[in-house]
């Protein structure tokens, strides 16, 4: 048997996949997936005092953050159920892939970015609105194309003061040094273990409907 270090995670449950030949007539893949639970309800950092935004805004941008979940991608080890303190928003060494694992034996990967203000790893040297675009519409101004995997799609119609708020909390947080690994293109082989968000019908199932 031969198994592939990659990680499906679909609505409720995070599971991890191998590949390895049936010796039965019928052969259901799903059958080798272990389930584990992803951790996404955890504590949101308390912002650092800050002189340059008042506390109401750094507590509102805590509050969404926490709303939004960002700390379910964003913070080290919650994409496989156990999130590490020490790096709450401080990017995931967890890397999620966009791509089919039934298509794409190498998918590509998107590693979740380090949001605290570490100046070397994490969003220190960022523009306030270089911050507001990219929450609110899924890219910087240095991109024309969106993040793959970040939903920014549900943060679209986010007030901008609200998205403003959001990037004063993520420069008030406590900078942590945590360079995570770099994304990997479709195709390439991820070096660094990742997880697989998606929702799967049988084509048995979908001829039905």
């Amino acid at each position: 048997m031969k198994f592939r270090k990659i990680r499906l995670m679909g609505l409720s449950a995070l599971v991890v996949f191998a590949s390895c030949q049936s010796t039965t007539d019928y052969y259901n893949p799903l059958d080798d997936f272990e389930q584990l639970d992803p951790a996404t309800i955890f504590a949101t950092p308390e912002p650092l005092p800050s002189p340059n935004y008042s506390p109401e805004q750094t507590q509102r941008g805590k509050y969404l953050v926490g709303l939004l979940g960002c700390g379910s991608c964003h913070t080290d080890g919650a994409l496989v159920g156990a999130p590490d303190s020490s790096r709450l928003l401080a990017g995931s060494s967890t890397g999620i892939a966009y791509t089919s694992p039934f298509v794409d034996s190498n998918p590509g990967v998107v590693y979740p970015a380090n949001l605290t203000p570490d100046m070397e790893t994490g969003l220190g040297s960022w523009t306030m609105e270089r911050l507001v675009t990219m929450i609110r519409v899924g890219t910087t101004e240095h991109s024309a194309s969106s993040l793959p995997v970040m939903p920014w799609p549900a943060y679209a119609n986010i007030e901008y003061d609200d998205a403003l708020s959001i990037a004063a909390y993520l420069k008030s947080l406590r900078p942590v040094r945590h360079e995570v690994p770099r994304n990997v293109r479709r195709g390439q082989r991820a070096a660094a273990p990742y997880v697989h968000f998606g929702v799967y019908q049988t084509r048995e199932q979908a001829s039905e409907n």
